[in-house]
């Protein structure tokens, strides 16, 4: 049990990576704060997670063994976070591990001078701004403790360009360097801040993904094609499985990397290294 006695908090928990790293979390021993907008976003052109993928997802942890607190979030709303933060503290007296893995995949698909300022604010806002005020407000519950483990979801965008996705490259190359520098920060404290960059990962139905599919229609790829055209790119021949980036995050969450702090993980089947 390598997260025994540890709590977790989890962004985007509703499905995919969020649900994959929560159920992975929970068969190793931790308590789970589910958080997920669980709604719908104006400009994001593709359904996000509901309330009911939510429950399910904390069921799936329940049955693990795991106690669960769910709360909606918002990530773009600081006061929420900080709610969401406070609420965890009350219930289990403390924090641990957060895994920044809310995020959206468009608007994109257009050359970075067809971008509207509202398609790139909303960008930045969920996929970079949110991860900040994330790590805002369970600053300081863990630099309290003295112990803590910060897991930020960037993505092979955050390591190289994308033609007609600047913004989502920006906001996970920025995240990148957001965790470079809250590494250092929080260092002196014994808190760690590390990063995934998962590849092409593929919409498992188990998890109920939907990422890779938006990415594919953003670019016009036919939905019935999309895994094959993504596999093409693919150095080891196959699309990344969501749990392989769990375990990933397993491990970040862990005590085994209690020295790793500021790293960039790629998992991705070794497109990167191109």
């Amino acid at each position: 049990m390598r997260l025994q006695r540890k709590v977790a908090v989890v962004t985007g928990a509703a499905r995919g990576l969020g649900r994959a790293c929560a159920v992975a979390f929970a068969a190793q021993g931790a308590d789970l704060v589910l958080a997920d907008i669980a709604a719908d976003l104006p400009g994001v052109p593709y359904p996000l997670g509901t309330e009911s993928q939510l429950q399910h997802t904390a069921r799936l942890c329940r049955e693990q063994g795991a106690s669960v607190l769910v709360r909606r979030l918002d990530v773009r709303d600081a006061a929420g976070a900080d709610a969401l933060v406070a609420s965890t503290v009350d219930r289990f007296g403390r924090l641990d591990v957060l895994v920044n893995n809310a995020g959206i995949a468009a608007p994109s698909g257009a050359a970075v001078h067809e971008v509207t300022e509202a398609q790139w604010q909303l960008m930045i806002d969920v996929n970079l701004s949110g991860a900040w005020r994330m790590i805002r407000s369970v600053g300081p519950v863990m630099t309290g403790q003295r112990a803590g483990s910060i897991i930020n979801v960037s993505s092979t965008a955050g390591v190289v360009g994308y033609r007609n996705f600047a913004g989502y490259v920006a906001a996970k190359h920025g995240l990148i360097g957001l965790t470079k520098a809250a590494a250092l920060d929080l260092a002196p404290l014994k808190v760690r801040v590390n990063a995934l960059c998962p590849g092409s990962v593929r919409d498992s139905e188990q998890v109920e993904g939907r990422m890779l599919a938006a990415i594919a229609s953003s670019l016009g790829v036919p939905r019935a094609e999309h895994e094959q055209v993504f596999v093409r790119d693919q150095p080891m021949n196959s699309l990344v499985e969501p749990e392989d980036v769990a375990s990933a995050a397993l491990w970040l969450a862990s005590d085994e990397s209690k020295q790793v702090t500021g790293s960039v993980i790629t998992v991705d089947g070794g497109f990167t290294t191109r």
